[in-house]
């Protein structure tokens, strides 16, 4: 039965687990203390990011307006918490349904556009919303005063330090992929993988491509905005800047980069960018322009993202493993 387990699981899997698992107490032994936060960041990216390919990867719709389901979840578990009193834990989970439903009004319209206009309207969407958080009274968002709060708290234990929180991210990373991985599975995920094939034979098969267009949005949004209210409570302290035009350019530059349509690229995306950021901090101010130059070095280099060449190289020495094994024989 555990050999079942592990095989239904999957070894590499499980390999990047345990080195999760890990990774906190190597950098504590050198004291490097500001790498676990780097890595809660990342665990915040994957689980935005993994939305995002839902909607983009499996179902071809183009979105660049995904920091504002970012905000949303953000914005709303801490006001939730701090007006309303609801527990951290489950003001997240409300903002997060929040940001799924809004996902879904947004979503039916939408589903009736494509390509550049698509992006058009979510971007749009995104300004938005990152003016309402803007530009609405300082007593109900904290407009650019910014908003502090509180930390997760989760059965009385407080997820207040980098690492206390980095273990919570772990696992919500976990379920969330799990989630994602079931989702793909389903006839969900086969009928928005048929329509990013194509659309129109998706719709002649019978398939309400309209419907599951609007599933994948309000699955996206719910990611996006669950990993909102986890950035909120990590830090403990939001303002209308971090959910600007270039938080969802940089969502879909890891996406990108990565690789959409599957488990690892948006985990590979995240990682490399988050480390390239931290790396060309220095020239912070051309963020913009570092990301518009990943974005060409993958449309022209790396049109399947890191884990697709990977893959790629993979499958390609396989394949000539074979061909000489049946030459020899």
């Amino acid at each position: 039965m555990r050999q079942n387990l592990i095989q239904k699981i999957g070894i590499p899997q499980i390999v990047v687990v345990l080195i999760a698992i890990v990774a906190p107490l190597i950098l504590t032994g050198v004291n490097f203390s500001y790498g676990i936060l780097i890595l809660n960041f990342m665990l915040v990216y994957v689980v935005a990011v993994s939305g995002l390919d839902i909607v983009f990867g499996y179902s071809g719709q183009i979105s660049l307006g995904h920091a504002a389901y970012y905000a949303i979840g953000a914005y709303g578990s801490v006001m939730l918490h701090e007006y309303v009193g609801i527990p951290v834990i489950f003001s997240m989970i409300i903002s997060a349904v929040a940001a799924s439903l809004i996902g879904i009004v947004i979503a039916y319209p939408a589903s009736r556009l494509r390509n550049h206009f698509l992006a058009l309207a979510t971007i749009a969407f995104g300004e938005i919303v990152y003016q309402l958080v803007a530009q609405s009274p300082g007593q109900i968002t904290g407009n650019f005063l910014g908003f502090f709060t509180d930390p997760v708290n989760l059965f009385g234990f407080e997820f207040d330090s980098n690492m206390s929180f980095y273990y919570f991210g772990l696992v919500v990373v976990v379920i969330f992929l799990l989630l994602k991985t079931n989702l793909v599975k389903s006839r969900t995920g086969r009928a928005l993988i048929a329509i990013r094939e194509n659309s129109a034979a998706a719709d002649g098969m019978g398939i309400n491509v309209t419907l599951y267009k609007v599933i994948g949005f309000a699955f996206s949004a719910l990611y996006c905005g669950f990993a909102g209210g986890m950035y909120a409570h990590m830090v403990q302290f939001i303002s209308p800047e971090t959910f600007m035009y270039r938080q969802s350019v940089m969502f879909m530059t890891m996406l990108l980069f990565g690789g959409m349509g599957n488990l690892w690229g948006p985990i590979i995306g995240v990682i490399t960018v988050t480390l390239l950021n931290e790396g060309l901090r220095a020239l912070e101010e051309y963020q913009m322009f570092i990301y518009g130059a990943l974005m060409l070095l993958v449309i022209i280099a790396l049109p399947g993202g890191i884990f697709g060449k990977v893959k790629q190289l993979v499958d390609n020495t396989k394949s000539r493993r074979a061909q000489k094994n049946a030459d020899v024989h």
